[in-house]
């Protein structure tokens, strides 16, 4: 596997962190999970599963866990110990707490010149929130996210999928690969600090148009994503169910708008805006007019963009993820996600098992 003899200490909890070392683990990597003698809070986050949780075997899959208590000057010490030794450190303490641990970069760097250690924590080691505590949903709040996800009733909806936390471990990920490149040549690690809050500021790249242009908020029934668009849209089916379209392409509008024997409203869709809006009426009326199933087959036969509003238990058994084995059950009838990132000529060989609290304490702390 790509990244096999790579020593990894994770000292990192919940998402962010641990998504970026569960995609060095599942490539390869020896990965260390570092818990306190009460063990990381994913472990206890519901629903439990027969050896932890569903969360943290998703999150602390084939990683080693070691019990140190950081309070007390024997686990600093055997935790510097581990660093001094590693080729990365990952940690999400608030900013300074590493560093009153004895285990800042600084310190690890003197022992361990080729260390690449990443910080991950929610507004950066310096700037304007020293010390501020904040989880996925404020830092949506705060880069705007929610202002441009609105319900019905035009209020902030919670997102269903934790943006910040996930882009932020992708980032660090990548800023991790980078440095390990760069060390190969010059046998130096680095420092990654890695803001969750500009992570995600960094994805609303699309969106920024008026606000970098004339500072004014965009009107999210007017955006060509958020809701201007008859064919970046979600309609209701019969069933109560509903389905989206999704691509705005105009080869895809023709294809849907002539079958549907409305060509006339072709050239309305050129550009997102309120003049769409008979488009969306007459596209909510059709689709309301029959369940989603009659739709599916239909619109299989077109050439267009759209997708049914899955549950999760009909997402996981999608025909395409599972022919494609992106949805793994183990012999202990477990379900898991297999690592999205696959190589032909060294595929990864992720371990589906979560460690125990500190299984492997005294393997790793026996090593000299």
């Amino acid at each position: 596997m790509k990244l096999e003899g790579l020593k990894v200490v994770d000292l990192s909890w919940f998402l962010p962190g641990p998504y970026l070392t569960t995609a060095l683990a599942d490539h390869g990597a020896e990965v260390i999970k570092v818990e306190p003698p009460d063990g990381d809070p994913g472990r206890h986050i519901r629903p439990p599963d027969a050896r932890t949780s569903v969360f943290f075997r998703n999150m602390g899959r084939g990683k080693k866990s070691v019990v140190l208590d950081l309070k007390t000057e024997a686990g600093r010490a055997d935790l510097f110990r581990l660093a001094s030794t590693a080729d990365v450190l990952v940690e999400s303490f608030r900013p300074g707490v590493a560093a009153r641990f004895g285990i800042g970069y600084e310190a690890v760097k003197a022992a361990n010149p080729g260390i690449v250690y990443c910080s991950i924590s929610a507004f950066g080691q310096d700037g304007a929130y020293p010390g501020r505590a904040a989880h996925d949903l404020a830092l949506e709040a705060m880069t705007g996210v929610l202002s441009l996800t609105l319900g019905d009733d035009g209020r902030p909806a919670i997102p269903g999928v934790p943006v910040a936390d996930l882009v932020s471990g992708l980032h660090g990920l990548s800023g991790v690969l980078m440095a390990l490149l760069r060390r190969a040549t010059t046998g130096q690690g680095d420092y990654i600090d890695v803001s969750m809050h500009e992570a995600l500021m960094a994805s609303c790249a699309n969106v920024l148009g008026s606000a970098f242009t004339d500072g004014t908020q965009p009107d999210v029934k007017t955006q060509r994503t958020t809701g201007g668009a008859a064919f970046y849209f979600v309609y209701d089916t019969a069933d109560g169910r509903q389905l989206v379209l999704a691509g705005q392409e105009m080869k895809f509008i023709r294809n849907l708008l002539t079958a549907l024997g409305k060509p006339e409203f072709i050239d309305l869709c050129e550009w997102p805006g309120a003049h769409q809006q008979p488009v969306k009426d007459f596209l909510a009326a059709t689709f309301r007019t029959k369940p989603l199933s009659h739709w599916a087959q239909w619109l299989d036969t077109l050439d267009i963009c759209w997708g049914p509003v899955n549950t999760l238990p009909e997402a996981i058994a999608d025909p395409n993820l599972v022919k494609r084995g992106a949805i793994v059950v183990t012999e202990d009838g477990r379900k898991h996600l297999a690592p999205v990132v696959r190589f032909r000529d060294e595929p990864s060989a992720p371990l589906y098992r979560e460690p125990l609290l500190g299984e492997h304490t005294e393997e790793i702390l026996r090593r000299r």
